[in-house]
């Protein structure tokens, strides 16, 4: 099997497509919530841009096409996060030689499974093969599993070579089932497959603009929510032409909502904008950090995410409520860190902090406090810009290219950090960035690199007092409130949810229409799942520009 050669990729983005779009079926006009008082700002759509699968969408896609039985790849081309989320840097950035070879293996291994193993090839092969060469029973596999594959409908041309393919190899091998693995192996390896290819249609009910289709829609909503292939129920309403009428789209955004898959879409997107995923292979210094073990860091990814499914699901609740929450998520592991009893023996359990002990919301669990530290110590910066980049969306300029940014190791002049990043405060060249960042950080410094809490350091009484923005603070405790009522805190988190959507870089040009998402959010009392609604059936998801230009010619 060929690898994807460049020529190839290029023939295969421009092969035709089916279009064929149903008539959409008559649904009830579709009316916006009560409290919109404004239509949506009219902004100019960017451009399309091809998005490659994100390992985890790579993997969730494989699992929704062959099972849970699959064992996955491990080895993939690394996702690259830009402008803080892998989505977006997985719209930029290009496959190395070395990851097309891993994507080729990645494909032959799963096509080999697929029809060796006879749990999986039960699950995929539903005909019974007459000989080596029986083209209806692989047309029959294939016809059902490329479009699912593809998020679209093949052209006849395109299912014929597929069939031809399994047909030669079958017969060359004398065994279809071999046969079969090699389509299955050239689907699995197709742009159209690694690629989510979103390039939009002429939208009838604006004259000169552009929309999603019907079948693009259907996949950029099962990414988006869901983080994975749409399921038949969305393809159902994409081959109906439903998803580009709003009263359809509204009721199967509104039914994707009450799935379970919306859990792990919601996950991915704060494991992105967080950067939980580093948390599987966390290192620290086990002889500064003796509580250092393989098992804290997916412990406290898993805090973290359960914190968040609780305000998001369980409670449906105001979203700030994340950054001073009492209440958390601990196993064994994480208990010995917060020095409280475990809730159970296994797994999972709920506890209330003591708010005696000076810990609370996001800012006070393991997951962010251990990721924004160095393998020896804290980090004021780190944990400053954090807050700043991340929860803030301000962005902090790198330092110059002959500043040294290494902290004096404590003496009896600078036993605490405080005293020993003062020096970056005072000087001109580095105050600019430190005076935004170095305040917050110190604001965490009872948290020592892991997450446990102290009350001094080499003896001395830590001082973690601090301003943010006007608000002054006494503590870890103090900062958390004002960081939950923090003006920049709402709309940033719409930026980020607005980004990772679209999967794209943000335009400067759709900020007044984060801006009315951000107005509706606040309304919605700030509730995720309000927010997730408006995202998806707002102009900004549904709407596109032209095509870039090559060579006088659009390519489509």
């Amino acid at each position: 099997m060929r690898s994807i050669t460049p020529t190839l990729l290029a023939a295969l983005l421009l092969a035709p497509a089916c279009r064929d779009a149903s008539e959409p079926g008559e649904e009830a006009a579709f009316e916006e919530p009560a409290w919109r008082t404004a239509n949506p700002p009219a902004v100019a759509s960017p451009a399309p841009v091809l998005k490659r699968l994100t390992q985890s969408q790579y993997k969730n896609a494989l699992v929704a096409l062959f099972g849970e039985a699959l064992v996955l790849p491990t080895s993939l081309e690394p996702d690259q996060s830009v402008d803080g989320l892998l989505v977006v840097g997985a719209s930029v950035t290009s496959v190395s030689p070395r990851g097309v070879e891993q994507f080729e293996e990645a494909a032959l291994d799963v096509a080999e499974q697929v029809t060796t193993d006879p749990t999986l090839r039960a699950a995929l092969i539903p005909c019974a093969p007459d000989g080596a060469f029986d083209d209806d029973c692989a047309r029959e596999v294939l016809g059902a599993l490329a479009p699912r594959a593809w998020r679209r409908p093949l052209t006849a041309r395109e299912l014929d070579r597929l069939v031809d393919l399994a047909g030669v190899a079958g017969a060359t091998m004398d065994d279809f089932y071999v046969g079969l693995s090699f389509a299955v192996d050239a689907l699995l390896q197709s742009p159209h497959f690694l690629y989510r290819i979103e390039l939009g249609e002429d939208d009838p009910d604006r004259p000169g603009h552009r929309r999603y289709s019907d079948w693009e829609m259907a996949s950029r909503l099962s990414f988006f929510l869901w983080n994975t292939l749409p399921d038949a129920e969305l393809i159902a309403a994409a081959e109906a032409g439903e998803l580009t009428d709003d009263a359809a789209l509204a009721a199967q955004v509104d039914r994707m909502l009450t799935d379970p898959r919306v859990r792990e879409g919601v996950r991915n997107f704060f494991t992105e904008l967080y950067e939980l995923y580093d948390l599987d292979r966390l290192s620290k210094d086990p002889e500064i950090f003796l509580y250092m073990s393989d098992e804290i860091g997916p412990s406290a990814k898993e805090e973290t995410l359960l914190n968040i499914e609780q305000v998001v699901f369980e409670e449906e609740g105001d979203w700030r409520d994340l950054m001073t929450s009492e209440r958390t998520f601990i196993d064994r592991t994480l208990a010995a860190v917060y020095n409280i009893q475990a809730p159970t023996a296994e797994g999972f359990g709920e506890v209330w902090l003591d708010p005696g002990d000076g810990r609370r919301g996001l800012l006070g669990q393991v997951s962010l406090l251990a990721l924004n530290a160095h393998a020896t110590s804290t980090s004021v910066t780190r944990r400053g810009q954090f807050v700043r980049e991340t929860l803030l969306c301000q962005e902090i300029p790198s330092p110059p290219a002959n500043v040294d940014t290494s902290i004096p190791e404590a003496d009896a002049t600078a036993p605490t950090m405080r005293d020993r990043v003062a020096s970056h405060l005072e000087d001109p060249s580095c105050a600019s960035c430190h005076v935004l960042t170095d305040p917050i950080g110190l604001g965490l410094e009872n948290y020592d690199g892991l997450g446990l809490w102290r009350d001094t350091e080499n003896s001395v009484t830590i001082d973690a007092s601090g301003d943010l923005d006007g608000i002054e603070f006494d503590d870890a405790w103090g900062l958390a409130g004002a960081l939950r009522e923090h003006p920049a805190l709402v709309p940033c988190l719409v930026e980020n949810l607005y980004r990772y959507a679209n999967a794209s870089a943000f335009d400067e040009g759709e900020l007044a229409l984060v801006e009315w998402h951000t107005d509706g959010f606040e309304v919605e009392g700030h509730r995720m799942l309000a927010l997730l609604r408006d995202v998806a059936v707002g102009p900004g998801f549904r709407r596109v520009g032209n095509a870039p230009v090559f060579g006088g010619e659009v390519q489509q």
